[in-house]
């Protein structure tokens, strides 16, 4: 062994064997994942293929009805690893992963990755989803401040809206999944106006969907998304516009506020200086009531393994240590939940905004509602809902379709 492979001796004695994964993840985020596990795999000898596509949910189902299914793959949606775990396709987590969850993220986060109460998926990276981006020089050149409260932030839309610019960006197209910007902006009223509790039971369908608490959040959303003198560009343009795009006008000037999450610091241009003081920055979307402290909208992909051959185990065990998270975060472009983590890792303003929301105890924390929901209704009929919403669908029976289309 390799001097310099000691941490990775739990891992040794599968030389010359692969380990497929497949995941959403695209772009520069393959390069970053791939040079995590780099010296892994040199000291290993297991080599890990991963593959990225923008139609992940689709094309897994597909490969796992056709026998195809690869070795390992990064689920974002709970709901979906539990369909997959009930169908028999994902093994139950193996003793080491299920010791170094327990031991290393908390009960929530754990309970994520658990269906019928047994781990299926152990948590992998997070992200923050209840940002605000903006331009702090228009704030600087136009006197704007940071929002403290719900109120002040509608309030300062009015004004940027007097002052001639569009105070909100908007764009839902994401191909397949179009329309998931906008269930974020719900789950994040519905956290901030009901509470934690009533949330919970809106996404374990304790509650009805259609339940008053969630038509009064709705309509809360509908005051700023469909109000044409709150949003940038037409219905149509919103529709047609994907969310990759949606927030670029900020740094042009056309509109001033864009709600997304702490990955989207990955699409500004790379010439746009991101910082407190630079060309773009976020800050967290903020409480309703100020008296109930502050919440964010969580995300984050689980590790699910479609066979149990040792060196898939040895893969999925490493990717659950602190080891590894440390060496993702430096690597820069993701943060993590596990409580190994150390936020000083965080290469960049947002990330470590978004390290301090996540390790902070007194910030409410719960994880996208669709995602956890049967992926019908939160990868299927919310989406598609929300999208006729946008068009104009009325908010009640919007809300009462996609309930009659929860799982029975």
């Amino acid at each position: 062994m390799d001097s310099g492979c000691g941490e990775y001796s739990a891992y040794m004695g599968h030389p010359g064997t692969s380990v497929s994964m497949f995941s959403s993840i695209r772009g520069i985020g393959i390069q970053q994942h791939e040079q995590s596990w780099a010296e892994f795999e040199d000291c290993t000898g297991i080599k890990i293929t991963f593959e990225g596509s923008d139609d992940f949910e689709r094309e897994l189902r597909k490969r796992v009805k056709q026998g195809g299914a690869p070795d390992v793959a990064l689920i974002p949606q709970p709901g979906l690893l539990a369909d997959l775990a009930r169908a028999g396709a994902v093994k139950p987590a193996p003793d080491k992963v299920r010791a170094n969850v327990a031991k290393w993220f908390s009960a929530d986060w754990s309970r994520y990755g658990t269906v019928d109460n047994v781990l299926y998926g152990a948590p992998y990276t997070a992200n923050v989803k209840s940002f605000v981006w903006y331009s702090p020089k228009m704030f600087a050149e136009r006197g704007y401040s940071v929002p403290a409260t719900w109120a002040d932030m509608v309030a300062l839309s009015d004004r940027i809206a007097a002052d001639g610019v569009k105070p909100w960006c908007l764009g839902i197209e994401s191909g397949t999944a179009t329309g998931w910007p906008v269930t974020d902006w719900l789950e994040d009223v519905m956290l901030r106006e009901a509470g934690a509790d009533v949330y919970d039971q809106w996404v374990e369908h304790k509650i009805p969907f259609d339940d008053p608490r969630v038509v009064r959040a709705l309509d809360r959303v509908g005051a700023i998304l469909r109000n044409p003198k709150y949003v940038h560009g037409s219905v149509k343009s919103v529709v047609s516009t994907s969310f990759q795009d949606a927030g670029l006008p900020v740094l042009e000037g056309k509109c001033a506020l864009y709600r997304q999450a702490s990955f989207y610091a990955e699409t500004w241009p790379k010439s746009a200086t991101i910082a407190p003081d630079g060309d773009i920055f976020a800050f967290a979307l903020p409480p309703i009531d100020p008296a109930k402290g502050r919440q964010i909208l969580v995300a984050g992909e689980f590790v699910g393994a479609f066979t149990e051959r040792p060196e898939v185990q040895a893969v999925t065990t490493y990717l659950t240590t602190p080891e590894w998270a440390n060496k993702r975060v430096r690597i820069g472009g993701a943060v993590s939940a596990n409580k190994g983590f150390d936020p000083a890792n965080a290469q960049t303003s947002v990330e470590k905004l978004s390290a301090e929301l996540l390790t902070d105890a007194t910030v409410t924390v719960r994880f996208d509602g669709s995602d956890l929901m049967p992926a019908a209704v939160g990868a299927g009929t919310f989406w598609t809902g929300m999208t006729d919403w946008v068009k104009g669908a009325d908010t009640g029976k919007t809300l009462h379709h996609i309930e009659t289309t929860w799982p029975r």
